[in-house]
């Protein structure tokens, strides 16, 4: 039986960081499959490249592009693109992250600075180069990708909640700023993704993927809060939506 495609997102154009896997993969097919033009971005050219053209098998509209998110000119160039290719960008959805958890005692130095320049600045740069074209359209939608760390912190999550506060904080300034720009910020609980993949903690390693992540969601679920967002009318602006595992404390 053919699944039926709901084109409910037809006409809308959505630039996704961080979209060679997990969350960000996941809401590129989705929105691609209700109608939504995409652009897909991040470092790894060859994932991108197999998304894309799966999303296209299956009669979605999907491009790719290289993307470093911490290089602001690779940035405005990725939004550039995706203005020139769909006429307009209606959503950029910051999501491209890290999460290198392990206690501050550990002296992690270079991963709290690599966190802070993809989860922070990476947002940042997203707002950077999309706004002033948001600005000229007079309309736009941002959607940051934030976490149940933006709400508390446990052990080891130290710097990686301290840049999803910010995310949360830079989110709500660029809400209450710009009246005609919607901004959401939408924050996963435990979630299928290869974040725990950059944990070079052992003991947290263990501890996140036997314990933390032990009940997760598939990344589809994360892609469809992000799509009910999108789908709201203009005059509508969802400022945040937490997703949590039912039967997971996280």
């Amino acid at each position: 039986m053919t699944q039926l495609i709901v084109k409910d997102l037809k006409g809308k154009s959505v630039l996704i960081t961080g979209a060679s896997s997990g969350i960000g993969e996941a809401t590129a097919r989705h929105l691609a499959a209700r109608g939504a033009d995409v652009l897909l971005g991040a470092r790894r050219v060859d994932r991108l490249k197999a998304a894309a053209q799966e999303i296209a098998a299956t009669g979605g509209n999907a491009l790719y592009r290289a993307l470093d998110v911490t290089d602001l000119a690779d940035m405005q160039a990725f939004i550039d693109h995706g203005a020139k290719a769909f006429g307009k960008v209606d959503v950029i959805v910051n999501n491209a992250g890290l999460m290198p958890l392990a206690p501050l005692d550990a002296l992690k130095i270079d991963e709290w600075n690599r966190m802070i320049d993809v989860n922070i600045r990476g947002v940042l740069h997203g707002i950077a180069a999309g706004l002033p074209l948001m600005k000229r359209q007079g309309s736009g939608q941002f959607i940051n990708v934030g976490s149940i760390a933006s709400h508390a912190v446990w052990p080891t999550t130290a710097v990686y909640s301290a840049t999803k506060y910010a995310v949360l904080a830079i989110s709500e300034g660029l809400r209450q700023e710009n009246k005609d720009i919607r901004v959401t910020v939408v924050s996963p609980g435990a979630t299928e993704s290869e974040l725990a993949g950059t944990i070079t903690h052992e003991t947290t390693r263990d501890f996140i993927v036997n314990d933390f992540r032990k009940i997760v969601l598939p990344a589809k679920a994360i892609a469809k809060a992000i799509g009910y967002a999108i789908a709201q009318p203009d005059d509508v602006d969802v400022n945040e939506i937490i997703v949590r595992p039912t039967a997971g404390p996280y």
